[in-house]
Order: C-alpha cells, then structure tokens, then sequence
C-alpha cells in the first residue's frame, strides 16, 4: 500500500482570505486584483505550505496527435506552495527535470516562476493561483566530456561567448496562456486537469489534494549575440527531439500538481531549499527527492526518441560549426 499523504494538516490554520473578495470564488475566480509578485519578496509572510511530491506532466510529442500523449514526473519534492495561515500566496516554487541528449550530454530544464498570486483554503482542499513562467533550458556539468558536447563548450569558452553553461545564462523559452501568446498569465485551479485523461500511473490518489495548469510554449528569448542565438535554437532542436517536443513552440504543456497535507513553513529552510535549486538540481545529481519518471504513453510504453537520433544530432552540430565557426 502506498504510503498515505492525505492526513490531517499542521494546526494553525484561519483562513479567510479565498473569502475576502466575491471575485476569488469558483467556478471561475478572478484574481485580477492581487499584484503578481515575485517569489522570493515575501518570504517572511509565509507561514503554511503544502508540498509537490508528484508534480505529473503531460504533453503531445507529436502535437495535434492526442494519441502520442506522453506522461512525464518531474523531480519530486522540489516544488511547493506557501501561503499565510489567512490562505494568501506569496510563493510558489516549481520543478525541474533533466533531459539527456546523445551527443549534447545532460540538459537541465526548470519552470522558472516569475511571478505569482492566489489563495489556498484548506478547510475545502481548494486553491486558485495565477502564475507567470519562463522556460529554462542548460547544461549540466557533464556536457564538458560529452563528446560533441565538451568539443563545443570548449568553443564557446575560447570564444569568450555565453553559451547556456548555466542556469544564470540559460536557453529562455517564453510561455504563455493556452490559445493567446500575448498573455503570459495563466491559471493555476483546483483538480485534474479535464483536458486529457490520465492512466493511473501519473494520478496519486493517497495525496492531500490536486491542482492543474496549461501553459502554451512560445519562441526562444533572443541573447542579440547571432552566434550564441543560433546555438541555441540548435541546442532546442536536439532536446525537443530528445524529449518529445517537451518546449515546441505552439506546444501544450499540463501538469497536475499532487500536494501532501499542509505544515507550517520554516522560513530559513524555505530559502535555502530555493537557493540550493536556484542555481541547477544539476541533471547528473539528482534532485534532494530522487529522480523524476521517464517519459511514458498511456499505456505504459516507454518514449523512444528513434535510432537515427545521434545521427541527425552529429550532422546538425558539424553544420553548426562549419557555417558559425
């Protein structure tokens, strides 16, 4: 029997603040009032959290083909939701995952969090949150002796050029609501997501209650270096053919979100947990709540990339540097 996470919460509770305006109610709670703020500026507010130990995602790998939907856990216990003993969000940390290419080595790619509002009434098991993100893409150390990989960070160290070496010079993919690129804030609600079913794999019941977003992938942020621009819209071809189309521009990307049941927040823990991610879970480490799930179908099977990967991925890198080198 899996262990049960749907246990009575940390006494301490309010409430009140999901009530404190009309707007805030389901079935369609407008947040629009609340400040998007940024994750780390209230850290000092907050005093309950509840954690993400099964942050499920799901995507098309061949987008417009609802049968090549693939499920995905990214690294657990990274992400958690923090708020005040009232329900109010100040905080909101997501996860991260590594992704391994053939020729390129190990790719760390974080939902970064740019800002963030929302409630949490535990007393209903609800929530309501919205959400800014950027996608982050970078290597992780062991690309320096990758083959391809370690030939082209050294290219780009003699070149003086700031390559996605790190999470501080990381490949930025825009996200956006589903269905309108011009807006970056998204929804954040209560429950599984009704977009797509989900096998039983990717779904917790033993959790302490559930939330789901949609967010539409966009285009690469330009650097304004064209060499390092070029790169890195190649470094995006390999690791969406690595990964499925994970971050294909026009691309869905869901995820539900399994919490445990809430406890009181340790104000220095929750900085250091943010500062110790902040940098990478570094995709050859691991992460402090073990690996993530590789990515599977409906029924199980695995996600393969295809034999001829390496092949393409080797031409497009010996292309790269004949045509910028």
């Amino acid at each position: 029997m899996p262990e049960d996470y749907s246990n009575v919460p940390v006494p301490g509770w309010i409430g009140g603040f999901a009530q404190s305006d009309p707007a805030f109610a389901y079935p369609d709670p407008d947040l629009s009032s609340l400040p998007l703020l940024d994750n780390m500026d209230n850290i000092d507010k907050l005093e309950r959290q509840q954690a993400v130990l099964w942050p499920e995602f799901s995507w098309q790998t061949v987008p417009g083909d609802e049968a090549s939907r693939c499920f995905q856990m990214f690294s657990p216990d990274i992400s958690r939701i923090g708020y005040t003993s009232e329900g109010r969000v100040y905080s909101i940390i997501c996860p991260q995952q590594g992704a391994c290419s053939p020729s390129l080595g190990c790719l760390n790619v974080e939902v970064t969090v740019t800002g963030q509002r929302g409630w949490v009434d535990e007393t209903t098991k609800t929530m309501a949150a919205d959400m800014t993100v950027t996608g982050k893409v970078w290597f992780s150390p062991s690309a320096k002796s990758s083959g391809a990989g370690a030939l082209l960070w050294h290219l780009f160290e003699g070149l003086g050029k700031d390559f996605p070496h790190d999470k501080a010079h990381a490949i930025e993919v825009a996200t956006s609501l589903k269905g309108d690129p011009s807006q970056p804030v998204f929804p954040v609600r209560s429950g599984e997501t009704r977009a797509f079913e989900s096998p039983d794999f990717a779904r917790h019941p033993e959790a302490w209650d559930v939330a789901n977003l949609l967010v539409e992938i966009g285009a690469v942020k330009p650097t304004g270096e064209p060499m390092v621009d070029a790169f890195n819209k190649l470094v995006m071809e390999i690791f969406n053919a690595a990964s499925g189309n994970l971050l294909l521009q026009g691309n869905t990307l869901a995820w539900n979100v399994w919490f445990t049941a809430p406890e009181l927040v340790d104000r220095a823990e929750w900085r250091a947990h943010a500062e110790k991610w902040r940098e990478s879970i570094d995709a050859d480490h691991g992460s402090p709540g073990g690996p993530g799930t590789a990515a599977r179908y409906f029924d199980g099977r695995p996600f393969e990339a295809g034999e001829a990967l390496l092949a393409e991925e080797l031409e497009k890198i010996w292309r790269f540097i004949r045509d910028h080198v």
